[in-house]
Formats: structure tokens, C-alpha cells, sequence
């Protein structure tokens, strides 16, 4: 009997503007077209964490970022193929353009649940909604 692999490391960036958090929407794949997300993506051999968030906001957005504390612990997504690591972030240079994904916005603390999150992202959500005392 085979192990299964070991879960891919995704990083996602809670970026913060003041009292709103960067929210982006999904544009593929189909199944996940439409669906809330923290920008970021998969962790590349022999890079930190912090540097794929730096690199996936620059690729999907167009910004440069630094990178705070995570929000979370582990989130498991992707039926146990990735693990999820959150970390606050907050921009260090440019204006978010929706590159990769359909559409960004900017949500208070209480429009987080006015779209649709991704079900992985959820536990972060709640996470930030109460760190932001919402």
C-alpha cells in the first residue's frame, strides 16, 4: 500500500488597507470560477513562504507586499492535497490589479461574508472577523 503524498504548501495574503482586507474572486477553474479567495498560490522548491507571497501578489496583482504574522494555524484544502498558510500582509508598492482573477475588492470587517469564500479560506475569515473585532 502506497502513502498518499504529502499535502502542497499554498500561501494566501490577508493584505491589509487600513480596516479592509483584499478579497479576489476566482476566474478558473470552472468549478471554483466565482469563488472568494486570499491571493497567493503554491510554494516553489526552495523558496520561503514569505518570498511566494511576495512573487504570487506580484504575478496576480501587480503590487509589492511585505509580509506580517500568519492568521491561522494549517488549513487543509483541496479534499488534503494542499495545506493553506494565511499571513497578513499590507502593500509596500503599487495598486492591486485583477490580472488572474475575475474581480478584487476591498471588504470592512463586516462585508466579509458578503461574497463567497472558498471553503478552505473560511477559517481565516472567521479568524480576521475577529481579529478586527467585527
Amino acid at each position: 500500500m502506497s502513502e498518499a503524498p504529502a499535502p502542497r504548501i499554498v500561501v494566501g495574503a490577508a493584505i491589509r488597507d487600513g480596516r479592509t482586507i483584499l478579497a479576489a474572486a476566482r476566474a478558473y477553474p470552472p468549478a471554483l470560477a466565482g469563488l472568494w479567495e486570499f491571493p497567493g498560490g503554491k510554494l516553489e522548491p526552495g523558496e520561503t513562504e514569505a518570498e511566494a507571497l511576495r512573487r504570487e501578489c506580484r504575478e496576480e496583482l501587480g503590487v509589492d507586499i511585505t509580509v506580517g504574522d500568519r492568521v491561522t494555524g494549517d488549513l487543509t484544502t483541496g479534499d488534503g492535497r494542499y495545506l493553506l498558510r494565511v499571513y497578513y500582509a499590507d502593500l509596500a508598492g503599487g495598486e492591486p490589479h485583477a490580472k488572474e482573477h475575475a474581480e478584487l475588492r476591498w471588504l470592512a470587517p463586516d462585508e466579509l461574508d458578503s461574497v463567497p469564500w472558498l471553503p478552505g479560506n473560511r477559517p481565516a475569515v472567521d479568524a480576521i472577523r475577529e481579529a478586527m473585532g467585527a
